[in-house]
């Protein structure tokens, strides 16, 4: 039975472009930023499944302010390395977010499409304020006129895996962010 994977590349082959050391003193520093912005706020944290879930957990312990976190899912990629361009709801969040200052937490902000639809989505559901954090801002492939309130690192056209982001289902368990050949 075959599962069409692509071909498995050891990560120790790959070039590291951040290391898990510099990934943990850049999301410290954003939680602070995050901290002092919301200073006696409390703030809802929501994830982008899959990718995004390694960045959420060590930025909502890196948060010095009341936050709690729900997830989203949505796809655009599916196994392919390039965005189809449309984006599709899988999972909604759970609970109400009227009212509330929200961050929307993604791991990669890329062309844009992905976020866009997301902050649309999540105006409808009226918070008191939207936000957007992200790991990694790819800005050279933006298709849509959107930015990131908090960006760990800005990143040339390559793609990356590892700190949550995967290729085909793989490599998310990756400490450092890595460049896949």
């Amino acid at each position: 039975m075959s599962t069409n994977l692509p071909a498995y590349v050891p990560p120790g082959t790959m070039d590291v472009l951040f290391t898990k050391e510099q990934i943990a003193e850049r999301v410290k520093a954003l939680g602070k930023q995050i901290s002092e912005d919301y200073k006696d706020q409390s703030i809802v944290l929501i994830g982008v499944l899959k990718g995004a879930a390694i960045f959420l957990a060590d930025l909502a312990r890196a948060i010095e302010v009341d936050n709690t976190f729900d997830f989203v899912a949505v796809s655009s990629y599916g196994r392919a390395r390039v965005s189809s361009g449309a984006v599709k709801l899988i999972k909604d969040i759970d609970n109400p977010i009227e009212g509330r200052h929200v961050i929307i937490v993604e791991d990669i902000l890329d062309t844009g499409l992905t976020l866009n639809y997301l902050r649309d989505l999540m105006l409808q559901h009226k918070p008191a304020s939207l936000k957007i954090a992200t790991c990694l801002d790819k800005h050279e492939r933006r298709l849509v006129p959107i930015q990131a309130d908090y960006v760990c690192f800005k990143i040339p056209d390559r793609f990356v895996i590892g700190y949550g982001m995967d290729y085909a289902e793989r490599y998310r368990g990756v400490e450092d962010i890595r460049i896949m050949p």
